[in-house]
């Protein structure tokens, strides 16, 4: 089987409709189009036909090209529907460098990872308790020890496969993110230790997906009252090109539901070859906070993407090389590196702000950018700096 290209049309749509329009939309969908979905309230993951998602008023539908037209022409009418954009395929964010298996070697991980020493995360009070927290990613290893005991919901948007990790790109973004931080073998690595895991599966155990099971796990997110949604998935993106109009659109419309989306800035740059990338989709977005990766040395990864096209920046940094965490058993526990792992840390530390102070959305991402640690590096690489804990 062929596998699909990251950035890639699916043959897909999604459509956006304007605010609070969900059902005039749908009856618009049926009416220009002949399009009936169904609600993402009402079907489960295994429904392959046209979907609303109605906390974020967006819809997933396949068209022919009369179809197309017609959903066009519609956008451009003063109608409930906005916007009309192909839907993508996403990745896991993995850099293409081979996984790295030794600790670093100037970090003292004897108690814990460097990452939760850089973010300050181990000598914090707060812990994330009551804080919820999303991770879209390839699900999670139910099973794993080192959570079990934790407040845990799952869902898969995957057809086909049920939330348990195939993959491990996602046990390890929720092991940094609300992992332990007392482990019987090697350093704990838990930003917010103590928060409610929300495990999203947007992406499959081949670690690929779409947009619309995305925006389908954003809005499972929100309806369930997460602060923070952790996405260290994506797509790269060429110098130019736009952001997506809808991701932007949903990023908004979840800051107003109180939840904040933070996502992986992409691994596409060759730094030593001096290649700097631009944020991949849909951290590209400028509501969406970006987050790029340094190694121990507080040197931007290599493979990090950066700011390069205006109003699609870098906002924060975390830790995202060598970074140790879950992994599905038997292994239990890998290392590994990229801007996935730099994003989960700076979602902990969101999670443990919430908490610290109740700050959410607007607020909570002010926060973070206000407190970050400055670095003496670019901010086109680095945006305010190293995210810090409260």
């Amino acid at each position: 089987m062929t596998e699909p290209v990251a950035g890639e049309p699916t043959g897909r749509y999604l459509v956006l409709l304007e605010d609070d329009a969900v059902d005039a939309g749908a009856r618009e969908l049926n009416r220009v189009a002949g399009i009936r979905a169904l609600s993402t309230r009402d079907v489960g993951p295994d429904h392959t036909g046209p979907l609303i998602m109605p906390e974020l008023g967006v819809a997933v539908v396949s068209a022919d090209g009369a179809q197309l037209h017609a959903l066009a022409g519609a956008a451009a009418g003063a109608g409930p529907i906005s916007i009309v954009e192909p839907e993508r395929v996403v990745y896991a964010l993995e850099p293409a460098a081979p996984l790295v298996e030794e600790p670093p070697r100037t970090a003292d991980e004897t108690t814990f990872t460097w990452g939760l020493q850089a973010v300050g995360a181990s000598t914090s009070a707060a812990t994330g308790e009551g804080i919820r927290i999303a991770v879209l990613d390839t699900g999670l290893d139910l099973q794993h020890p080192d959570l079990a005991g934790r407040t845990l919901v799952s869902r898969s948007f995957i057809q086909g496969e049920e939330v348990q990790d195939g993959h491990g790109h996602g046990t390890h973004c929720i092991g940094t993110s609300c992992g332990p931080r007392q482990v019987t073998d090697g350093p704990g690595y838990g930003v917010a230790y103590r928060a409610e895991i929300y495990a999203g599966k947007v992406l499959s155990n081949r670690g690929s997906g779409a947009d619309g099971g995305i925006l389908a796990g954003i809005d499972w997110a929100i309806t369930n009252g997460c602060a923070v949604v952790s996405m260290s998935l994506g797509a790269p993106t060429r110098p130019g090109q736009p952001f997506s109009q809808i991701y932007e659109r949903v990023a908004t419309r979840a800051l107003a539901s109180g939840t904040l989306i933070v996502a992986a800035a992409g691994n596409d740059s060759s730094r030593s070859d001096g290649l700097i990338a631009p944020l991949s989709h849909p951290a590209n977005c400028p509501s969406i906070l970006a987050v790029g990766a340094i190694d121990v040395h507080v040197a931007m990864a290599d493979f990090s993407c950066g700011t390069v096209d205006h109003g699609c920046g870098v906002d924060l940094v975390g830790p995202g090389v060598d970074v140790h965490s879950a992994w599905p058993m038997p292994q239990r526990t890998r290392r590994i590196s990229g801007t996935s792992m730099a994003t989960p840390h700076v979602a902990g530390v969101a999670g443990l702000v919430a908490q610290a102070t109740g700050a959410r959305a607007y607020e909570l991402w002010a926060r973070l950018v206000q407190t970050a640690k400055r670095l003496p590096l670019p901010s086109t690489d680095v945006g305010s700096g190293l995210v810090q804990a409260p």
